[in-house]
């Protein structure tokens, strides 16, 4: 009895002490993995705690290189358009600089040329100081395109010949959105204050098309020419028309432009948001010295796609059925009408040719500089400068006088500040206008 008894204490108390053990452990182990894991969830959230607190501050960054290689040292000031701050930083071995700002608004980024190393210039010397709008919890690029030091002071041909380039460029795409603007006129005698953001649009659409749904751009440019050419015809067809058939005057009319024009605006501003853009395709792309002047491959493209354009624009015109009418009803509405022409119906199609030349316009300005809600309303006074110099109504004279217009304000850098090359552009308007009323191509006509 007393060997059975022995046992069974030793085997109780074993069970005791187990059972007093085994929930200490169990405790202490739940302790050591809670604070195993309280210490990884710190460690892991102090990088993100730090960009989150890094991407709700408003900043302006970039990155300088010159064929591949990064460039350091060079200096950036950035400073507040209304004078109130001024930040300066220095580009890393990386060539990146980044500027955190004291909140949202517009700021302007100058790189001080002098810090350049030797051997390495700006690409376009009239672009050291670019004007960035930063808006809030964002961070905005100042891209600054590096090349050879040219010695454009010292070399006056090589500055014109670049102008002149620079003009012919801007010009075309000028007189390209011209004609619709001009022909509008001409049938409807409508001051269509609209046609500028019409050339918003037209580059908002190859946007959406090529950044937002990764369409190339040779896919997405044609889709939206012709989303422009049926947005203009829905605008007719909307809006135009019954204000027509209602005889509603022209001043009323117009002020309709202006209010359609802020609606497409800030429809562009909503989804595209303040800053500038650029397409996916065909940036930054090395300049090709041809003669004396420097030209991106892309710009080539777009000179000749715009010529190409405005001679098929000129063939229809004088060529078919359609074109001839065209240039009837600007002449005379009344005289083509009891010829039997469908007068709305050509008022229409001058509409859907403007939307898609707007559209054209559009995306090729976006190609050779950037896309934003503004480009539009910053081109539409010198639309009108072209259509106003070539004479009212003449579609020929909008081309004319929108490579007139390109040219004056793009040569006149050479002697002038880019700042106010629009002014000369005015200017010979104004002479031009004083001899010629009529304009280069306008007929000249009798009233009273």
């Amino acid at each position: 009895m007393v060997s059975s008894s022995v046992p069974s204490c030793s085997v109780r108390s074993t069970r005791t002490a187990i059972s007093t053990v085994v929930p200490t452990l169990a405790a202490a182990l739940l302790a050591s993995v809670a604070v195993a894991l309280a210490l990884a969830l710190s460690l892991g959230a102090s990088p993100a705690s730090a960009q989150d607190a890094a991407t709700t501050e408003e900043s302006i960054g970039g990155r300088l290189a010159f064929e591949g290689e990064a460039v350091a040292g060079v200096t950036i000031v950035v400073a507040s358009t209304d004078g109130s701050a001024t930040f300066e930083t220095v580009t890393d071995a990386d060539g990146a600089w980044l500027v955190v700002l004291p909140g949202p608004g517009t700021y302007r980024v100058e790189l001080q040329v002098a810090t350049l190393p030797e051997g390495i210039g700006l690409r376009d010397p009239e672009r050291s100081s670019l004007e960035l709008r930063v808006f809030e919890n964002s961070t905005s690029a100042a891209i600054f395109a590096l090349g050879e030091p040219q010695e454009v002071e010292s070399d006056l041909l090589r500055r014109i010949l670049q102008g002149t380039l620079n003009g012919l460029k801007f010009g075309l795409i000028i007189g390209m959105t011209s004609i619709g603007l001009s022909l509008i006129f001409g049938t409807t005698g409508l001051v269509n204050f609209a046609h500028g953001d019409l050339v918003t649009v037209g580059a908002f659409l190859a946007f959406l098309l090529n950044v937002t749904l990764g369409l190339h751009l040779l896919i997405a440019a044609p889709l939206a020419v012709i989303g422009g050419a049926v947005i203009a015809g829905a605008l007719d067809r909307g809006i135009w028309r019954p204000l027509r058939a209602r005889q509603t005057g022209l001043i009323a009319m117009l002020v309709v432009s202006i209010g359609l024009a802020f609606v497409l605006r800030h429809v562009v501003l909503l989804f595209l948001g303040g800053s500038r853009q650029s397409y996916m395709d065909f940036t930054l792309q090395s300049a090709l010295d041809i003669g004396l002047v420097r030209v991106q491959p892309v710009e080539l493209w777009v000179m000749g796609l715009s010529v190409a354009m405005l001679v098929a624009v000129g063939l229809m015109l004088t060529r078919t059925r359609l074109g001839k009418s065209m240039r009837a009803v600007a002449d005379n509405r009344d005289l083509a009408a009891s010829s039997g022409i469908d007068v709305q119906r050509v008022i229409l199609s001058v509409w859907v040719l403007g939307g898609a030349l707007t559209a054209v316009g559009g995306v090729f300005l976006g190609m050779i500089e950037s896309v934003d809600y503004l480009m539009g309303f910053r081109l539409l006074l010198l639309m009108f400068a072209g259509v106003i110099l070539g004479g009212l109504g003449s579609a020929y004279g909008a081309m004319l006088g929108g490579l007139v217009v390109g040219l004056v304000s793009e040569v006149s850098t050479v002697w002038f500040s880019s700042q106010i090359k629009y002014v000369w552009a005015l200017g010979v308007l104004i002479l031009i206008l004083l001899f010629r009323p009529q304009g280069l191509l306008g007929r000249r006509e009798r009233f009273g």
